[in-house]
């Protein structure tokens, strides 16, 4: 720890002219070979034992999910279109595609069926492995129907517990982090416990199971690991070459499985950048992680049937040239991801916007800043303690190194000086720390991206807490410093630590455990039972993104618009179906949606009556503003023709509707009905529809 890490090529000749005291004795004391044996067998010993209990308590944080998921739903007792319906908004989505795929007569028909998709946008023939990442489900939908575990093991149970299990890789990946990190595994149980006893912060896996993040997270703590080992000094050849090939598949699967990985590999890209730039990284390794990146991201763009998105992603431009970008952007007329953009720039306060797509993030609370509230819960657990401990240490390291490599060290006699003065910071520390401080401003400014920002936390923060380098550092600038108190701290703290999560948190997750719920709403269970049993197969249905997915899920008929948002024309379609909500008139509502083929609209009382949101950001206030109207001001008569306001369904039962069949709106333009989904108990609505 008490030398400037230069370039290889420079040091081999300083180390080989300026200590070769120091080589005698390094080769004298490989020739004791008591020494060598004893040293050999402890680390044989420790690595089977860390090994392990990496893979026990990965397994274990599994269960644990597993187990939470069952209590909190009671999975294995409701019947299958409440399964289903508990996967919400565009989670039901994805996993609609993996039933899709076990229904088919065949795989070949199934994976035609996918290509050339017209239910999931009406009117409209699309490629979904283009336009979305469900190669898990196709892939999942294969093992299902090849593997002998049909008779013992329901298809929605697959894939769940194909989750779960990815949880426990997730675990065991952040585990060897911070493992390879500080040399011990007692900082990998660290790691695995905090993000246990922080499992509200840094895992949503319980109740959004199908979601991408899921998925793709573990492939992504995987590759972290990797990258920590491959940036390791001295590694053979054989090594590398395997630690390159890991790189690689986990880099791949990460970016197929997930539609924002270029965003976060950019990031990773900005730190390999950095770290290359201030001479804090082997230049050759820098530029294999590099092509790494690219070579996967094309591999999956060309598996995407060349999606545009991907072709003229930031990271492929930032990676080969901002020439090639532009020229790429002005080729493929990129809008797919367009309103990310619009998004971030009215977040940061670069202009108001009066654009819908965006002002339907910024109102979402998970795409705001990250809750206070979360500070309070990570320092109950000690963790964002540790944290900000270690980060600053590190930190102060990383500008003390980061000065002398880019300071004038080109005389052998003051580089001598500073060898012997100052502090060093190895490649897969600096990493990690520029890793983990880019992702934490990400996650404070989007408080869902806290769960890439959270695990991380956990890793560095008990890497820190048993690195030897930190305790020597730390007893060094208090004139306390000696090899038994670093080897007392970097065991003791970590110990203790373990023993206050234990005595704190384990009577709380066992009564979590043993906390039963039952999984209930029983409005869209019968809503659901009503279209299959009341409207032909082949009917269009418009509505909110969220609830359409159930309804593709649960019922296979055809929709108007759904929740994966990264297409423009998708949000175009998506924005003129809300119209319902808006104060346009009936005749205009009426053509947007004929537009579309819909034979059914279903509207909701929580959107009619939202006080989720605050005035401004409710979903027909922004309608309003992006249709140039005052939300405050007068209103339109619209849907219900009833009178004064937005025609809010709910106002007039279902039942009671033939009475308006003449009114100038929708309900007798279209050629069914209007179905709402209110919030009155089953008895009191009528699902039957109109004929007009």
């Amino acid at each position: 720890m008490m030398s400037i890490r230069q370039r290889r090529e420079i040091r081999a000749t300083e180390v080989s002219e300026d200590f070769p005291a120091q080589e005698e004795n390094v080769k004298l004391e490989n020739k004791l070979p008591s020494g060598c044996t004893s040293r050999r067998l402890w680390k044989i010993l420790s690595l089977t034992i860390g090994g392990t209990i990496a893979l026990c308590i990965g397994l274990l944080t599994s269960v644990y999910l597993a187990t939470l998921h069952e209590n909190d739903l009671w999975f294995s007792n409701i019947k299958e279109v409440e399964r289903e319906i508990s996967f919400r908004t565009e989670c039901g989505l994805y996993y609609s595609y993996y039933k899709q795929m076990l229904q088919a007569p065949t795989l070949v028909q199934g994976f035609y069926g996918l290509i050339y998709d017209n239910k999931t946008e009406s009117m409209k023939t699309i490629n979904l492995l283009q336009r979305m990442n469900i190669y898990q489900e196709v892939f999942l939908s294969i093992l299902y129907r090849v593997l002998p575990v049909q008779k013992y093991l329901e298809p929605v149970y697959f894939y769940i517990y194909t989750l779960f299990g990815l949880q426990a890789i997730y675990v065991t990946a952040l585990y060897i982090t911070s493992w390879l990190l500080s040399g011990t595994w007692l900082s990998g149980l660290l790691a695995a416990f905090w993000y246990v006893t922080n499992r509200i912060d840094t895992t949503r896996v319980e109740f959004t199971i199908p979601l991408r993040e899921n998925w793709a997270l573990p492939f992504f703590a995987i590759q972290i690991a990797a990258i920590t080992y491959f940036l390791r000094p001295n590694l053979q050849p054989l090594s590398e070459r395997l630690t390159l090939l890991a790189i690689f598949i986990s880099t791949f699967l990460f970016s197929l499985t997930w539609q924002f990985n270029q965003f976060m590999m950019l990031m990773q890209a900005l730190v390999l950048f950095t770290l290359d730039s201030l001479d804090m990284l082997p230049a050759v390794k820098a530029t294999w992680l590099y092509g790494i990146q690219i070579t996967s991201l094309l591999l999956v763009c060309i598996l995407q049937f060349f999606n545009s998105m991907i072709l003229g992603s930031l990271l492929i431009s930032f990676n080969l040239s901002v020439f090639i970008a532009r020229k790429l952007q002005k080729i493929l007329n990129l809008k797919s991801d367009e309103h990310i953009f619009k998004f971030l720039k009215a977040k940061f306060g670069l202009g108001a916007t009066r654009d819908f797509d965006a002002n339907l993030y910024l109102c979402e609370e998970a795409f705001g800043l990250l809750p206070f509230n979360t500070f309070g819960r990570l320092s109950d657990t000690l963790l964002f303690y540790a944290y900000i401990f270690v980060l600053s240490i590190t930190v102060i390291v990383a500008f003390v190194v980061a000065f002398h490599n880019l300071s004038d060290s080109t005389n052998q006699q003051s580089v001598g000086k500073m060898e012997k003065g100052t502090v060093d910071l190895k490649p897969e520390t600096a990493y990690n720390l520029i890793h983990t401080i880019l992702f934490g401003f990400l996650a404070l400014s989007t408080m869902r991206m806290k769960y890439l920002w959270t695990s991380h936390m956990c890793v560095f923060a008990s890497f820190g807490l048993c690195s030897p380098e930190i305790w020597e550092l730390l007893l060094k600038s208090v004139h306390l410093y000696n090899p038994k108190r670093i080897c007392i701290m970097r065991y003791s703290v970590p110990i203790l630590i373990l023993l206050y999560l234990c005595y704190k948190f384990w009577p709380g997750m066992m009564d979590e455990l043993s906390e039963l719920r039952e999984f209930y709403d029983p409005d869209t269970v019968e809503l659901m039972n009503w279209i299959n049993s009341n409207t032909p197969r082949k009917a269009v249905f418009a509505g909110s993104m969220q609830l359409l997915a159930g309804v593709k899920l649960c019922t296979g008929r055809t929709l108007t618009n759904h929740p994966h948002y990264e297409d423009s024309s998708l949000r175009e379609r998506t924005r003129a179906v809300y119209q319902i909500y808006a104060k346009r008139a009936p005749e205009e509502v009426h053509a947007l949606l004929r537009s579309f083929g819909t034979d059914y609209v279903i509207l909701e009382d929580s959107i009619c009556y939202e006080r989720r949101h605050r005035r401004g950001c409710r979903l027909r206030d922004l309608l309003d503003i992006a249709n140039g109207h005052n939300p405050s001001l007068g209103t339109l008569v619209t849907a219900t023709g009833a009178g004064q306001g937005r025609g809010r369904l709910s106002e007039a039962k279902l039942h009671s509707r033939a009475e308006k069949q003449q009114a100038a709106s929708p309900v007798s333009l279209l050629r069914k009905v209007f179905l709402e989904l209110c919030q009155v108990s089953v008895e009191q609505t009528d699902f039957h529809p109109l004929e007009v």
